[in-house]
């Protein structure tokens, strides 16, 4: 069996820093694949959006709420990755009210096209956009995928219940995330 990594980049990502003054104390930090992934067992998920309907009604409240279940079961971390900068990761964050899923800014697309789910999304005027999977990821190697059907550039729709945290809590309980 291929032993399957998540890829190695940088992203840029705003951080706040109580030494700048102004209304918008934060500043740029970069973060490798390595300070998110590194000796760590998380959760990943990725999603077309932020502040779309699905992603900020379900999928990101979700895995907010059920944080200390997925605890319970060994991860240390959640983290949701998008294709949108880090101003609009941090703005969503912020109105989600999170505490405990972490938001990772993909700008670029390096990482999801690294990952393989880079798809165009121009027929809702979102120009290239991540594809909705999630991922049990243990110290950057994936354990367990779980990617909605119909990987398409264009969908005609948006699916979604296999990457939900339900579905991959579900996973983790009956001890499948070890059998990726």
């Amino acid at each position: 069996m291929t032993v399957r990594k998540v890829p190695d980049v940088t992203f840029r990502t705003r951080v706040r820093d109580e030494s700048i003054e102004g209304p918008n104390p934060f500043r740029w930090e970069d973060k490798t694949t390595a300070d998110f992934f590194g000796g760590k067992r998380v959760v990943l998920f990725s999603l077309p959006g932020a502040f779309t309907p699905t992603c900020s009604t379900y999928q990101l409240p979700d895995f907010e709420k059920l944080y200390p279940e997925f605890q319970a079961e060994g991860i240390d971390e959640i983290y949701c990755i998008s294709v949108n900068d880090a101003f609009v990761m941090n703005a969503w964050g912020k109105a989600q009210g999170l505490n405990n899923v972490k938001l990772i800014p993909d700008g670029s697309g390096e990482f999801t096209r690294k990952m393989g789910m880079l798809v165009a999304k121009d027929n809702l005027g979102f120009g290239m956009r991540s594809w909705r999977y999630a991922a049990v990821v243990n110290n950057g190697v994936i354990e367990k995928w779980f990617e909605e059907e119909g990987f398409s550039d264009n969908c005609d729709s948006d699916p979604y219940g296999v990457s939900s945290p339900q579905t991959v809590l579900e996973a983790l309980k009956a001890g499948e995330a070890q059998a990726a």
